[in-house]
């Protein structure tokens, strides 16, 4: 009895067990987190991102409350403690607001920005991109033409002109740059759509008689998203950068919904008198945020199309 008990085992144990399957998710997770660069740019975004939200929790004042601030305590220096008692760590500006507060303030407006405007240009240009691919013919030879007529201009120029005719404000900012990004969002979903458009599934679909609805929502979109991801994060630090440009030369955001682009602004005119951290640090947190997001992009592309993969 125990012989065969014996045999059976170790006729179990020479038995090749079968591969461990792994799912999509620990796969895009592991391929991401190989990269050091694109991880340690992953825990920077998170950390912009978390002090954005929780700003008026961080921040030490409310830079944007007369009540609080001072003029008295005008361009302190980094270390220098205010009237109230409490230290600014990165200095104060000409209207004596701590720059760490308004930092933390000014991040929220710049990711909003740049972030509602990238959804909503994707959410466009999405639209338009597949009804380009799926209907072809007419309908993709104009569509086409109007994204290369609005690719043919520089975003800032065509930003510019809006923002100087709908005036300033948080959402004539946002709408001048959705205006300004749809269209590679257009370009990039008719691109994928092209190629998912003539493969059997979408044939099978249109034989089966299914709405045209249902095939581009249900069966093209899809498959066309993993390079709109990319997209995506690109564009929105692309958005930030417009939009800090906007604000710098004064027709962006007004003073009181100030933006990092604005803080700089705000801080160039005392360069030259030595006051560098009134301009410096928004200028260091802008360039950290647009380089984490791009770093986090380039990964991406990277990982869901590995031959891109430098």
């Amino acid at each position: 009895m125990s012989t065969t008990t014996e045999h059976l085992q170790a006729t179990a144990a020479a038995m090749p067990t079968a591969p461990r399957v792994e799912s999509p998710l620990r796969r895009f997770t592991a391929a991401f987190f190989e990269s050091r660069i694109a991880t340690a740019a992953f825990g920077m975004l998170l950390l912009v991102v978390a002090i954005a939200l929780f700003a008026p929790w961080l921040s030490p004042q409310d830079p944007y409350d007369l009540a609080v601030v001072d003029i008295m305590d005008s361009r302190m220096a980094p270390g220098e403690e205010a009237m109230a008692g409490f230290t600014f760590w990165l200095g104060s500006d000409g209207a004596g607001r701590d720059m760490l507060s308004a930092i933390f303030y000014g991040l929220r407006i710049s990711l909003g920005v740049g972030v509602a405007s990238g959804l909503i240009a994707m959410l466009i240009g999405m639209c338009i991109g597949l009804t380009a691919a799926y209907f072809g013919g007419r309908v993709d030879a104009v569509i086409m033409r109007i994204v290369d007529l609005q690719l043919s201009f520089p975003a800032i120029l065509v930003a510019l002109i809006l923002v100087a005719i709908l005036g300033k404000g948080v959402d004539k900012v946002i709408i001048a740059l959705v205006t300004v990004q749809w269209a590679y969002y257009a370009r990039t979903v008719r691109g994928s759509a092209l190629v998912e458009r003539s493969k059997e599934y979408i044939e099978a679909a249109t034989c089966l008689a299914l709405s045209h609805r249902r095939i581009v929502f249900r069966h093209l979109l899809p498959n066309c998203l993993p390079p709109m991801i990319v997209v995506v994060t690109l564009q929105t630090a692309h958005a930030i950068s417009l939009e800090a440009t906007l604000s710098f030369l004064g027709v962006g955001l007004p003073q009181t919904e100030p933006s990092l682009g604005l803080l700089i602004s705000n801080g160039f005119e005392y360069m030259m008198s030595g006051k560098y951290w009134i301009s410096f640090f928004p200028g260091l947190a802008l360039l950290i945020t647009i380089v984490s997001i791009n770093l986090v992009g380039d990964q991406l592309r990277d990982v869901l199309n590995p031959r891109l993969e430098r």
